[in-house]
């Protein structure tokens, strides 16, 4: 598969990244900085520098084009502020969504987080956060022409992955190493059955694969 990942130098793209190049999978990372292109190449992805900040959805587009599957990963991250919420969290994952659809690419998954929600209220700039992914989830859904998959993982860890974890539509709050997360996605690109599926991801019991299977009804 080729398999194109917006946000390619985030923790979570660059475990993924490596994931997939050494499944055999054919990966790109969309990057914001230059700088980060060596990054992505020693975890095995073809850097592509491209703010989707600023892109046009046709922009975008071009780099989707022959894609298998488009996984949204970007994100503002803790340091920014309310406007890169909106920009990043909701129009960029908007963009990227809707190049999607423009380049024929109808796999999409999107890394969201557990309590997105774009009715969520309150002003402090993780309440906008919650508001921003909502929001980008409630647009994806509304895509007829992706077969979508919205991820929603607990707290994020750098504990090294156990390979276990609990993957459902609600599993309430909990850790999860982004490692386990990583792994995750690199099972549901694969997996065109979870399509439609908006699913919590916290550690637990049962192997990735396993848990993944289960939510495809296999």
């Amino acid at each position: 598969m080729r398999i194109v990942i917006a946000g390619g130098h985030g923790q979570i793209a660059l475990r993924l990244e490596r994931l997939l190049a050494a499944r055999g999978d054919e990966v790109a990372g969309i990057i914001r900085k230059a700088e980060q292109a060596d990054d992505l190449r020693e975890a095995g992805a073809e850097p592509v520098v491209l703010d989707l900040e600023s892109a046009s959805v046709d922009e975008v587009a071009d780099r989707l084009r022959g894609a298998d599957a488009a996984v949204f990963a970007a994100g503002a991250g803790p340091g920014s502020g309310v406007a890169r919420k909106d920009t990043v969290d909701k129009a960029a994952a908007v963009l990227f969504a809707d190049a999607a659809v423009t380049a024929g690419v109808r796999r999409f998954v999107i890394v969201s987080s557990m309590g997105a929600d774009p009715r969520h209220q309150g002003d402090e700039i993780f309440d906008v956060y919650l508001r921003a992914k909502g929001e980008a989830d409630a647009y994806v859904r509304g895509l007829d022409a992706l077969d979508w998959t919205i991820l929603r993982p607990g707290q994020l860890t750098d504990d090294a992955g156990t390979g276990l974890v609990r993957l459902e539509a609600r599993t309430g709050r909990g850790p999860i190493p982004r490692d386990d997360v990583a792994a995750v996605l690199a099972e549901l690109v694969d997996t065109s059955a979870t399509a439609g599926l908006t699913l919590e991801l916290i550690s637990g019991s049962a192997p990735v694969s396993v848990a993944v299977k289960s939510v495809a009804g296999n």
